[in-house]
């Protein structure tokens, strides 16, 4: 942790390595309080503004992402790579996927579009609805 903190220009503190080390671990999109309901235990004296402030320099740094739900929930995500999200509403799950011929299909479309003056860096698709069995996971074939 202590390298990736320093790479994104960041003093590499012990609570910093703790809450990116919960961060990077999480298999979850969580919230702030989620995340310091992981810390606190780790580091009693800390808060949760502490918390969130660290998190928004993880994210200007680069070293995580964030998203909204459509309820407007902020979540984090450590997952840096090219992906989109599957939310289901009535589980609060965010899920990840990737499909590349997904992206191609996009990156063809504004191409086709001659959409002028943007460059694509980044896409990211975020997919919402309802799971059909709450108890089941959510399968891409």
């Amino acid at each position: 942790m202590k390298t990736l903190l320093k790479q994104a220009n960041l003093k590499a503190t012990h609570q910093r390595e703790i809450i990116l080390s919960i961060v990077s671990n999480c298999k979850v999109h969580p919230t702030t309080e989620q995340i310091f309901n992981l810390v606190h235990p780790l580091i009693p004296t800390i808060s949760l503004a502490t918390v969130y402030k660290t998190l928004e320099a993880f994210v200007k740094s680069g070293l995580i992402t964030k998203t909204l739900t459509t309820e407007g929930q902020l979540r984090y995500d450590p997952n840096l790579n090219s992906h989109g999200h599957i939310y289901s509403n009535n589980t609060n799950e965010i899920i990840d996927y990737y499909d590349q011929e997904l992206d191609e299909v996009i990156r063809a479309f504004f191409k086709r579009k001659k959409v002028k003056n943007f460059h694509i860096k980044k896409i990211s698709l975020n997919i919402n609805g309802d799971k059909i069995d709450p108890e089941k996971s959510i399968s891409i074939q």
